[in-house]
């Protein structure tokens, strides 16, 4: 069995994980020690960082990101990103309505609709940064510049899923669940579009 659905088999398990536990009112412990813990943090600056992290993942930058890489992307890297961004979206309107679990009521520094589980902004981070890590993995040959920017891209995704803790919007299961959902779509998706490449490479060799 290929390492890829052994490893998005684990994070699949994590979030049906998650999800029986939340759904069983048995994360309530675990999001209110978090959530108290990161709540007693604000502060004006640290208020102004997340708002402004917590927009990498808003729909309108994500939207001008996908087509500002459209343009610089080959045909190969453009099947994955569509397939992946598409799929993230829908799965993860789809859980919440599914779900339905309501936002925190704890004090809100932003404005948010809809349902709170599992995170929209985390599994579009994981989507497009997390996709963003592994071109930067294959393509970038300076060692140095591509361990800088898989860091940089880490710490935004993290980012990311921390600022919706912080602004209010999201319990810190949302998040976690966000993010063990969406890994599992990435390395599917990225692993059949290159197994197909591959594929179509093998036989025009094959045929020479």
């Amino acid at each position: 069995m290929k390492k890829r659905y052994i490893i998005s088999g684990i994070f699949f398990l994590l979030f049906i994980l998650i999800t029986a536990l939340m759904i069983t009112n048995n994360t309530k412990v675990f999001d209110d020690t978090i959530y108290k813990y990161i709540f007693s943090l604000r502060n004006d600056l640290l208020d102004t960082i997340f708002k402004t992290i917590t927009k990498f993942g808003d729909t309108i930058t994500i939207i001008i990101m996908v087509f500002v890489l459209l343009i610089f992307l080959g045909k190969e890297n453009i099947y994955k990103l569509i397939l992946t961004v598409v799929t993230t979206v829908l799965t993860n309107q789809g859980l919440k309505h599914i779900i339905r679990r309501i936002r925190p009521e704890h004090i809100r520094l932003i404005k948010e609709k809809g349902y709170s589980y599992p995170s929209g902004h985390s599994m579009i981070a994981i989507a497009t940064y997390g996709l963003l890590i592994y071109l930067v993995y294959k393509n970038v040959k300076n060692k140095l510049l591509k361990t800088i920017l898989i860091l940089l891209l880490l710490i935004l995704i993290l980012g990311i899923g921390i600022s919706r803790v912080y602004l209010g919007v999201h319990y810190p299961t949302d998040v976690l669940a966000g993010f063990t959902i969406s890994l599992p779509i990435i390395i599917l998706i990225v692993g059949k579009i290159d197994d197909h490449f591959r594929g179509n490479i093998n036989d025009k060799d094959s045929s020479i």
